[in-house]
């Protein structure tokens, strides 16, 4: 019932490529159930002007996310939710803003309590898409001879790998939308410092993902147990192929979590 309902404030974090733009759905499910939202463009995503060849560190890349929660008023706490490469934006608040988070959940993403530490952490997390061919256009911001500064999904490939199980209208606005996302900021994704077991997750798998392959989310819930994971039927982005179901998840782990405070 309506009057049960404790008003929670859900920040939507989105993966490489995507922006605020790719929560549109969710957002409108979250706000008609009673909740506030935020959704935020990182650092040369969306909107934001940034040049994605000009981020040269994971903090510069995260910088939107981290201005917002440290803005939040005292004691105003939020539920952080994030998709893909999002789970890294997602462990770096947790190990500087653990005190400004109730929840984080995870949609089919990237899991790892201190970043990219290890070869085989990026094992882990790097998508094996060798069977669909050349998927990437990359970007030599700082000339032919150094290594690329950013990296596009080449158009093609998009809606067969990203987008599989979406209408067919959400993958054209991706197409439109999409941008490329800072190679080298990914590479400094290393975090320490914080106590990131204080703040409960959860981790949404979505079981028919081609880009992150459902084995490689077991891994990662294996390697860092959270509080709970759930699972979805969806390609690699449910917030387009099935938002109300998304939505539910959400509200149901937010729910769980006020439970158990």
């Amino acid at each position: 019932m309506a009057e049960e309902i404790q008003k929670q404030h859900f920040v939507l974090v989105h993966g490489a490529g995507h922006g605020a733009w790719c929560w549109y759905k969710l957002r409108y499910h979250l706000q008609n159930s009673g909740h506030k939202v935020s959704c935020l463009d990182l650092a040369g995503a969306g909107i934001d002007p940034s040049d994605p060849n000009s981020l040269l560190s994971f903090r510069d890349y995260n910088e939107p996310l981290s201005h917002f929660l440290s803005s939040l008023p005292p004691n105003h706490k939020v539920v952080l939710v994030g998709h893909s490469s999002g789970g890294l934006s997602l462990t770096q608040a947790l190990h500087e803003f653990g005190d400004k988070i109730s929840l984080a959940i995870f949609v089919a993403a990237t899991m790892l309590p201190f970043g990219i530490l290890t070869e085989q952490d990026a094992r882990d997390v790097v998508a094996d898409l060798s069977e669909y061919g050349d998927v990437y256009e990359y970007n030599y911001g700082m000339g032919p001879d150094n290594p690329p500064t950013s990296v596009y999904f080449k158009k093609e490939f998009q809606r067969k790998i990203l987008y599989q199980m979406s209408p067919e209208e959400d993958s054209i606005l991706a197409s439109m939308l999409l941008r490329p996302s800072s190679k080298i900021a990914f590479k400094t994704a290393k975090f320490s410092g914080g106590d990131v077991e204080r703040v409960r997750r959860v981790y949404i798998k979505t079981m028919n993902d081609r880009m992150v392959k459902p084995e490689q989310q077991e891994a990662m819930i294996r390697k860092w147990p959270p509080s709970e994971v759930m699972t979805i039927n969806t390609d690699h982005s449910p917030f387009f192929s099935a938002p109300e179901e998304l939505c539910r998840l959400i509200l149901k782990a937010s729910n769980s979590s006020l439970a158990a405070k």
